[in-house]
């Protein structure tokens, strides 16, 4: 009689069961000493807004100054991290409770703990905001240049441009006397009547790496961030506006200088002029505007500013942003036609020439 075979592989295929399972209850093991996982972001504002839903709850700082601790509970499950984001995300080693202490020698110092929370997830922009004029001025130890929470909020953080006069609103809380002038201007009336196509604050300034005026780069840039808007055929058809502001003034002698300043070093000097020295800045009034500065009346004024002493007929030497044509400077639309086919020729010429002289030394030989 013969014994019966033992089947290869029935042993490794049980060890390999045993394994299995002893690899389940190991991390079944685990998992029950490490405890129940972090609580979803809503459990846990709910367990922190128990004490910082109190509109009273404050704490006293080193010079003696008290902040408010307190959080609208509302305004935190509608912001856009209300359902994502948990309280320690934001505010690391405060799991504890009692949470451990932190001094602060004053309330800027305070709100300067914070500055760094938000970069964790939006560290693309928070490297532009090194490269803002806040920043900048931050550097300076002015604590009150704005950083994320002044502009965007702490725990009630919206859509920024919902609606878009959230944006003017906003940076008008420190610029006061700009948001003021903004608001009468042509741009400013355009946002409150809910026209889309107007430029807000950071159409032009940009969000996070703001430019200014001290920047000569984002100044020499300023023609182009007019001509974003100014440019653009289906926008500007709907005014009856012309697209062509951004190339008339480049193909003119400002627009020329200006363009040959980005290659000039830093401090050579205030570039003129651009399209704020002549249409104004947050002021800007439509061109047929009474008060505008470019309209007929106030036009020899506004060139003034760089050439003292023009005559009345100082402006009628500049055609504006128009192309010459038959209808507008005619005489200044036959020359060019006259050397659009002048120059041709010349320069035809001249090649003919030389190609004619080489062959005549060619044959000679």
């Amino acid at each position: 009689m013969s014994a019966q075979r033992r089947r290869p592989g029935n042993g490794r295929r049980w060890w390999g069961v045993v394994a299995g399972g002893a690899c389940v209850l190991l991390a079944a093991v685990a998992a029950a000493a490490e405890g129940p996982g972090p609580a979803p972001p809503t459990d846990e504002a709910d367990d922190c807004l128990t004490c910082h839903a109190d509109p009273e709850l404050t704490r006293t700082l080193d010079d003696g100054a008290t902040v408010s601790l307190h959080v609208d509970g509302e305004a935190l499950r509608g912001s856009v991290h209300g359902a994502k984001l948990r309280c320690t995300d934001c505010h690391p080693g405060m799991q504890e409770m009692p949470h451990p202490e932190k001094r602060h020698a004053n309330a800027a110092a305070f709100h300067a703990s914070f500055r760094d929370a938000c970069k964790s997830c939006h560290f693309e922009n928070y490297t532009k905001l090194l490269d803002g004029m806040h920043y900048a001025v931050l550097a300076r130890g002015d604590a009150r240049a704005p950083s994320c929470v002044e502009c965007h909020g702490s725990h009630g953080v919206a859509p920024p441009h919902v609606p878009r006069t959230r944006v003017s609103e906003t940076c008008g809380g420190c610029h006061v006397g700009v948001r003021a002038v903004y608001a009468n201007s042509v741009h400013g009336r355009g946002l409150r009547a809910g026209n889309e196509d107007v430029p807000t604050c950071t159409d032009c300034h940009r969000a996070h790496d703001v430019g200014g005026p001290a920047n000569a780069e984002w100044l020499l840039q300023s023609p182009q961030t007019c001509g974003q808007c100014h440019a653009d055929e289906k926008r500007m058809a709907k005014y009856g506006l012309s697209t062509k502001v951004l190339q008339t003034y480049l193909a003119d002698f400002h627009g020329v200088t200006a363009t040959l300043a980005r290659g000039a070093r830093a401090g050579d000097g205030r570039v003129t002029a651009l399209c704020t020295d002549c249409h104004g800045v947050h002021d800007i009034a439509k061109a047929e505007d009474p008060g505008s500065r470019v309209v007929a009346a106030n036009l020899v004024r506004t060139c003034e500013k760089c050439h003292a002493g023009a005559a009345t007929s100082f402006p009628a030497a500049w055609l504006s942003h128009y192309e010459p044509s038959l209808k507008k400077a005619p005489m200044v639309y036959a020359v060019k036609v006259l050397y659009s086919f002048l120059i041709p020729f010349m320069i035809g010429g001249l090649v003919l020439q030389v190609l004619l002289h080489f062959w005549r030394v060619v044959v000679n030989r």
